[in-house]
């Protein structure tokens, strides 16, 4: 039995109140776009606000580089090589498309759905395909669903990007959204919504999937934000630092609402990001130091791409102003809320529960950490990267080389310490190799090894 398998089934249960949960995932914020996280520019008070007030994680990680397999292992407990879903496309149907989750891989909605919980999911899910219905956040554990829609319909018609699909027990509707700032407020508004029609008998589970900062996101460019700095900064770079203020701004209201229904010290809510900092569509993440003093961006599986800010904060259960070094993931979230909620676990999981640091409790740690990509169909697209302790050990899939840092004192990865610590190189080799299975949909799972 794995260390991972004792503690599942030994874990202690959460006795109280089963709480409600607000989940808050922003899409490709790096690790040094918020002030709590050294941040110097970029004006973020409420989240700053409440990492001073709740649990801030220095070494909490993505899934892995880039949406939708860092959302697949965050929704279902598995480690990236253990996924159906390795990139945000694979070989599927005789063509490179997006590939939905596995119906046996069983969502952190339809695990506490089946426990009595009202679910809701708003904004980016990313982990279906139009034309099947059953792969959308609807069909995977959640009863309400405001959902980005794209490509087309399930009747073959094209669907503006500018809308939102929205199921509450009730056929589609579609919204436009032309008449808003950011979206992010848009998807904030359905929330409160949600907060106000639920059922306030049964707890709930609220995933808040935003697009902050994804350089892609829609944004009217009207904003008085940071316009002392239009002739300073290019246009991009201020739209970017904007819909970030932005974001701080919407995340406040939601709170804000939590705390006047009487509901926040009920409430356990997680803030974190997908992957790394984007350098997409002309934006550098370079401009604001977005990485911090990490190498690498979005994509890549150096700490830059997978290492991510994690704020967890609950009234009078999570003391205040802690700063937590446990190395955590987004696998770890399936056994941290099976544990919380009393809920049996839907899959094997590859994540250890870290609810006993969140309560100041003797907390297991992980073996090790694992996280793997495969981007296009070229072999350089595959990446891996294993954590155990303090060593760090990289592959890109085309030069058959691992590379080896020590975390403890080159947190950049700039110095390879490979070619002196070859037994280190051989047990990383090994688990690498151990944790990527083979999958139908990735030529290069299994791993990228010389012969």
């Amino acid at each position: 039995m794995t260390k991972q398998e004792q503690v599942s089934n030994t874990k202690e249960r959460y006795n109280g109140d089963r709480p409600n949960i607000v989940f808050l995932l922003t899409d490709d914020m790096g690790y040094g776009e918020l002030g709590s996280y050294g941040q110097k520019t970029i004006k973020t008070p409420f989240l700053d606000s409440l990492a001073s007030i709740g649990m801030k994680f220095t070494d909490f990680y993505a899934g892995t580089s880039v949406c939708s397999p860092s959302r697949a292992s965050l929704m279902t407990g598995l480690h990236t090589g253990h996924l159906s879903i390795r990139g945000n496309q694979g070989h599927i149907n005789g063509k490179w498309d997006r590939v939905p989750l596995k119906k046996t891989e069983k969502t952190l909605g339809e695990m506490l759905q089946s426990n009595g919980y009202q679910t809701a999911m708003i904004g980016k899910w990313h982990l279906g395909v139009p034309e099947d219905e059953s792969t959308w956040a609807k069909g995977r554990g959640f009863d309400y669903a405001v959902q980005e829609q794209w490509g087309q319909d399930v009747n073959g018609n094209e669907i503006d990007e500018r809308v939102h699909w929205v199921n509450n027990n009730q056929d589609s509707v579609f919204y436009n959204y032309n008449n808003y700032k950011c979206l992010d407020e848009f998807r904030t508004d359905f929330a409160l919504d949600y907060l106000d029609e639920k059922d306030n008998d049964k707890p709930f589970f609220l995933y808040m999937s935003y697009r902050t900062p994804h350089a892609h996101e829609f944004f009217l460019s009207k904003t008085d934000l940071y316009i002392e700095k239009i002739e300073e900064w290019p246009e991009i770079e201020r739209r970017h630092a904007a819909r970030i203020t932005m974001l701080d701004t919407q995340i406040k209201r939601l709170f804000d609402k939590l705390n006047t229904s009487g509901e926040l010290e009920n409430t356990l809510i997680i803030f974190t990001s997908d992957n790394g900092p984007t350098s997409e569509n002309h934006h550098s993440y370079k401009f604001f130091n977005s990485s911090g003093k990490l190498k690498g961006f979005k994509r890549d599986v150096y700490e830059g791409g997978v290492r991510v800010p994690m704020i967890a904060y609950w009234k009078g259960k999570i003391k205040e102003s802690t700063i937590s070094n446990h190395q955590a993931t987004f696998y770890d979230v399936m056994p941290t809320l099976a544990e919380l909620t009393n809920s049996e676990i839907p899959n094997k999981t590859d994540g250890i529960s870290f609810l006993p640091e969140l309560f100041g409790r003797e907390q297991v740690e992980h073996d090790f950490l694992y996280w793997e990509i495969q981007e296009g169909q070229a072999v350089q697209g595959f990446r891996q990267a294993i954590r155990f302790g303090d060593w760090k050990a990289v592959r890109y899939g085309n030069n058959f080389h691992t590379e080896l840092y020590d975390l403890s004192n080159d947190i950049n990865e700039e110095n390879d310490i490979s070619g002196s610590n070859k037994k280190i190189v051989e047990k990383a080799n090994m688990l690498l190799k151990r944790e990527s299975v083979k999958n139908e949909h990735y030529q290069f799972s299994g791993g990228v090894f010389e012969n």
